[in-house]
Formats: C-alpha cells, sequence, structure tokens
C-alpha cells in the first residue's frame, strides 16, 4: 500500500482524551479532566432548535450562516468586545471555535510559515498548525511570571518565517489573563513586525477578581490584520451543539467561507438557530455558571493552598487551575496515573499542553460543588499518602 500523509499520521494524540478514555473503565471517578461546562443549554435554546425542526428550518443555510445570527453576533459582539463587524461580510458561523482556529490558520499560513504561541498552550494548536503545514515558534510562559505573554520573549522569537502571533486569554490550561498593558504591547509588535494576530477568546465571559477584557482589535493598525474567535459552547453550555464565530477583514473571512464550503457546508440549522435564541435571550445560565465556577475557584485555591507538595498561581480566568506537582518528583502523567489508579480522581497532565506543562496538572473546575469537594478531598488524602 503507498503512503498516506506522513504529516498527519505523525499528529500526536490528545492528552485530556487519554485520561478521560481511562476513566470510563471505572467505577466511582471524580473528573476534573474535560473542560466542559457542568451545566446543560438553557431551555429557551433548547426549545428555538426544536421549533427550526418543527417548521422545517432543517435544510441548508448559506456558508457563513444565517443572517440573522451574524446580525446579532454583530450587535452583541459590538457591546462585549467593543468592536464592529459587518454581519455581511466580516462574521461567519463555523461548526465551534476549533474549526474558526483551522480555517483561520488555513487562510492565512502556507507551509514553513512560522506561528508564535506561547506554552503551556491548547493542545489542538499544534495539531492544527501542522495540519496546515506550519511550523510552531514556542515561546514559554512561566509560572513566576503567571504564566503571562513577557512581550520581549515574543519579540526575540520573531523570524524571519513568522507570519503569525495565536494568543489564548482567558487561557486553557493556566487560568492567565492578558491585561490591556500586555495587550497594547502585543499589537505594537504586530504592527512592527507585520504580523496577523489570531485570537482565541472562547472563555471571556469567565473573569475573577480583579481581570478585565479589553479587546486588541481596538488598537492602532490591528482590526485588519485581527480575527477573533470566540464559541457558544462555554459561554452558553452548547458544548455539543458545535457553534462557534469568527470575526475579521472582510477578505479573510471570506477566504475561510470558501473552505467551509468545501468541508461542512455550514452549521446545521437548528443549531444556527438555537444559537441565535442564546444571543437574545435572558443569560441565567451564565449567571449560574459563573457563580458556581467563582465558588468552586475559591475553594480550589484554598485546599490546594493547604495541601503537602502542591500549589497553584491564582487563575484570573476560564475554569482551569494549573498545579504545580514538582515536589511529588512524578512526571505529570505518572502523577495523574497514579491519582487516577489510586483516589479515583482525574486530572489531566500538563505534558499534554506542551513541554511547558511539565511538571504541572490541569484541574476543570466546572462540576459540582459537592463533586468538587469530594474531588478535592480525594487529592487531600492521596498528597498525605505520598
Amino acid at each position: 500500500m503507498k503512503k498516506r500523509n506522513q504529516a498527519i499520521e505523525a499528529l500526536p494524540g490528545s492528552g485530556i482524551r487519554k485520561m478521560f478514555n481511562m476513566a470510563q473503565k471505572m467505577d466511582n471517578v471524580i473528573s476534573f479532566s474535560l473542560g466542559e461546562p457542568g451545566f446543560t443549554a438553557a431551555e429557551h435554546i433548547t426549545r428555538a432548535a426544536e421549533d427550526a425542526i418543527s417548521r422545517g428550518d432543517t435544510h441548508y443555510t448559506v456558508n457563513a450562516g444565517i443572517l440573522p445570527l451574524r446580525q446579532a453576533l454583530s450587535e452583541k459582539m459590538k457591546i462585549k468586545k467593543g468592536v464592529e463587524y459587518d454581519p455581511e461580510s466580516e462574521i461567519m458561523v463555523t461548526s465551534g471555535g476549533v474549526e474558526a482556529l483551522y480555517l483561520t490558520m488555513k487562510v492565512l499560513l502556507e507551509p514553513g510559515d512560522g506561528v508564535l504561541m506561547g506554552a503551556p498552550y491548547f493542545s489542538n494548536y499544534i495539531g492544527q498548525i501542522g495540519m496546515c503545514g506550519a511550523v510552531p515558534q514556542i515561546v514559554p510562559l512561566k509560572e513566576e511570571d503567571g504564566f503571562r505573554y513577557n512581550v520581549e520573549n515574543l519579540r526575540n522569537a520573531v523570524t524571519d518565517k513568522t507570519k503569525l502571533l495565536l494568543i489564548n486569554s482567558p487561557s486553557n490550561p493556566t487560568g492567565s489573563v492578558t491585561d490591556e498593558k500586555t495587550l497594547r504591547e502585543i499589537a505594537e509588535l504586530c504592527v512592527e513586525k507585520d504580523l496577523y494576530l489570531l485570537t482565541d477568546e472562547v472563555y471571556q465571559e469567565f473573569l475573577y477578581g480583579d481581570a478585565k477584557y479589553f479587546s486588541i482589535a481596538t488598537c492602532p493598525g490591528m482590526r485588519e490584520r485581527t480575527v477573533i474567535v470566540d464559541s457558544f459552547s462555554k459561554t452558553y453550555a452548547m458544548t455539543g451543539w458545535r457553534c462557534g464565530f469568527a470575526l475579521g477583514p472582510s477578505e479573510i473571512i471570506g477566504d475561510m467561507v470558501k473552505i467551509q464550503e468545501n468541508v461542512v457546508s455550514c452549521v446545521n440549522t437548528p443549531t444556527q438557530y438555537a444559537a441565535l435564541a442564546a444571543l437574545n435571550g435572558p443569560d441565567e445560565t451564565l449567571q449560574i455558571m459563573s457563580r458556581v465556577y467563582g465558588e468552586n475557584r475559591r475553594l480550589i485555591m484554598k485546599e490546594i493552598g493547604t495541601m503537602p507538595g502542591l500549589s497553584m498561581v491564582t487563575p484570573e480566568g476560564a475554569f482551569y487551575a494549573f498545579v504545580n506537582i514538582r515536589q511529588t518528583g512524578m512526571t505529570s502523567e505518572e502523577f495523574a496515573v497514579k491519582l487516577l489508579k489510586e483516589a479515583r480522581v482525574v486530572v489531566v497532565p500538563g505534558s499534554a499542553f506542551g513541554a511547558a506543562g511539565e511538571g504541572f496538572v490541569r484541574i476543570s473546575y466546572v462540576c459540582s460543588p459537592e463533586d468538587m469537594a469530594e474531588g478535592l478531598r480525594r487529592i487531600r488524602k492521596f498528597m498525605e499518602s505520598l
């Protein structure tokens, strides 16, 4: 048989899914693994999809998504992000945020181009960069800096191959949030070096303490070189509905729509009407999620801070704690597997998020307060036994 695509064959599997799959074979497990809200979509969202099916709105839509949804996104994002985008030409609806990320890279990158990015990073970034034939240019984000971007380190990593800077704030897996001052410095770097910017903002709604959102697209010279990716998955507890979106210059979005036509045609129609209802309806579920996650965050900070051998940087956003386990002397995967087998608690080894994540594990705190407390009790008992 002739060889398959060697680049695709070489893509790494998900370290997140590896732990999740191991846990499926066990009983009495508390899972802190997947970044999935422990809630379901609100009733008015589900009802909108049912209504679309009932009235026969189950056919193809235009590739970019139904216009009412793009118009609602334009209005909502003007409020949320402080940037106005034309619903006709600068907004498209995608099959989740991950498709929006991939389509952006596919439009912007050619084989050999460099993608500058911080690490630890969302593991799908590496796979998507590889699928484009591009090269990741990794800049470690240090624990002592709160896992925030150091702009001088980014600047020093730029080469003549660098075309795209990829940022993620609030961050998966570290929970760090990039402040306005740093974002303005990143914007200046992009303009100076003539880089495109891809900003992954799917956790925008989950901010804690003094952390605030600021859109880098509002900085001078940035709107024309920036693509913003966001999603309904985390904000509206719609992970399985697969609905995300991209905001950006018309020429980039237009090319992304061409690819969408050749890959999925369009996002499934009832989901688009559900997403429209999510934007136009009440936000009670989001408010409840934010409150629960905030309580879980406070609990995990309190408990991890008093456990032997563990420490963590205070997460400012998203719903992840990135916990330092170096004092145990184990690798992050050894720790995660041992914790699962002995304490029936699932965490994700930091190595799943690149080499810079080694020595850490990610805890997703989206479960119920009861499961959160029980999982932390088990971790404490496990650490005391080491």
